[in-house]
């Protein structure tokens, strides 16, 4: 939860804070300060926002709001000097807070330490807000075709805290970053921040979903990969009895993560089973039943493109399958793998770290995951002989767990994980789902790292996140 101070007078301020109240975030605080009496305002929530009636200039009066840890203060005022003063008795007393201040003169300085926002530019902008998710392209560079875009990358972004290095880049990159008016030339170390503004080159279409991911908020998983959660079952294949734990175990998840889930059953031929599945279906759970017999795997595809999947749940006997494992892999969704486990009864979420580890490129989805449904995250630091990547994830790791208010446990063992993992009762694996998946049995044997080994921990549940958005 964000404090943010808000000074104002006048009409344009007044008018700011009635979109404000108008939004429908409850993330922040807002402490308004108005420089006289107006007409109080209507319809806002008592906890969010929190009104005082008094003259900003004043240092004395200012001073006992700003004691409280605001995160930021915005300043729409109309009077100049006004303005100025309070500017100065904020920083006074609060010297590093963030200040963006509404400039209706077009006459200060981009150079004195404070974000201004020229009204000239709040027009262009609210012209543009008029058009839905539009990014800003360049015009008058390379082809003007949407090929190059500027993104600014919000607080509660999946992007934030990510090194360069971590993020897949097929068919676009990161061309620049811009923060606090200096340019970044990016680099594989070089870590986003909240507010960076990404220079993006690629193809048109790439970008616009880059977009997205970018702008996406954190807390929506399955998004952005998808909206319904999907359970296949084959009755040819499974037990009645594994049915019926499938069937249970997925519905609890549909209920934690509050997602539309769609169960598919092809080959159906136990009646007893059919009747279970049926008793289930209700607001938010549909039930597909497939009678024609012709069945392939590239059905799970079709139904992943049609119905927006996000989250597919499977059967470990199913995955163990390499042409279900493939079809799995080509859909780009991240796949459960429930085990003969309780779920309901799952407390943590295990991530291990090593050589030539993906960890990264998945972190915000694992973090999203254990928040959802409640789980402590667990980090297995396997100390090899160059720490320099597991020590990094670390660091992005503890920087994700501040925007999730989620702490995060690390244990660091020179013991095999695998083996330690093993002593464990009961956890959820996150792991990157990749190629190495599908590795030669020989090398597979041959192996040291947990994504081609992931079989060795086949009896727990994992949670198989694609690296790519």
């Amino acid at each position: 939860m964000k404090k943010i101070l808000i000074v104002v007078d006048g009409v344009i301020g007044r008018h700011f804070i009635e979109r404000v109240i108008g939004t429908q975030t409850s993330e922040n605080v807002y402490y308004v300060v108005q420089s006289k009496d107006d007409e109080p305002f209507e319809s806002y929530n008592l906890a969010r926002f929190k009104f005082f009636t008094f003259d900003p200039t004043s240092y004395y009066k200012i001073a006992n709001v700003l004691k409280m840890d605001f995160s930021q203060a915005i300043l729409a005022m109309e009077n100049p000097i006004d303005l100025e003063q309070t500017i100065k008795n904020i920083r006074l007393y609060k010297p590093n807070i963030r200040i963006i201040a509404l400039d209706l003169w077009n006459e200060k300085s981009p150079d004195d330490g404070i974000e201004w926002v020229n009204i000239q530019q709040i027009i262009a902008l609210n012209l543009i807000q008029f058009l839905p998710n539009i990014p800003v392209l360049a015009q008058n560079i390379g082809l003007g075709n949407g090929e190059i875009m500027e993104v600014l990358v919000p607080f509660g972004s999946s992007f934030v805290y990510r090194h360069i290095g971590a993020i897949e880049q097929n068919n676009w990159k990161i061309a620049a970053i811009y923060r606090n008016r200096q340019l970044i030339i990016p680099t594989d170390q070089k870590m986003i921040q909240p507010n960076d503004k990404l220079v993006l080159v690629g193809e048109p279409n790439v970008l616009k979903s880059v977009y997205r991911a970018i702008k996406r908020e954190l807390g929506q998983f399955p998004a952005p990969f998808g909206s319904k959660l999907y359970l296949y079952i084959d009755m040819e294949i499974e037990k009645t009895k594994t049915i019926f734990e499938l069937v249970r175990r997925s519905v609890y998840i549909h209920k934690k993560l509050n997602k539309p889930l769609l169960i598919k059953v092809v080959n159906p031929g136990n009646i007893d089973s059919l009747r279970h599945i049926k008793s289930y279906v209700d607001t938010g759970i549909e039930l597909d039943i497939v009678y024609d017999g012709i069945v392939d795997e590239e059905i799970m595809l079709r139904d992943i493109r049609k119905h927006h999947i996000g989250l597919f749940i499977v059967s470990q006997k199913m995955f163990s399958k390499q042409a279900i494992r493939s079809s799995l892999y080509k859909s780009n969704v991240p796949v459960l793998k429930l085990a003969d486990r309780s779920f309901s009864t799952l407390k943590k979420s295990v991530v291990i770290l090593g050589e030539e580890n993906h960890v990264e490129h998945i972190s915000t989805t694992i973090f999203d995951v254990a928040s959802q449904l409640g789980f402590d995250l667990e980090l297995i630091d396997y100390v090899v002989e160059d720490r320099t990547n597991n020590l990094r994830i670390i660091e992005h790791f503890n920087n994700l767990s501040d925007i999730f208010s989620k702490s995060i446990h690390v244990i660091e063992t020179e013991e095999n994980p695998i083996r330690l993992l093993r002593e464990y009762d009961n956890f959820l694996q996150c792991l990157p789902f990749t190629e190495k998946m599908f590795a030669h049995p020989l090398k597979r044997f041959l192996a040291t790292d947990t994504e081609t080994l992931y079989t060795k921990l086949d009896t727990y549940h994992q949670l198989f996140i694609p690296t790519q958005i």
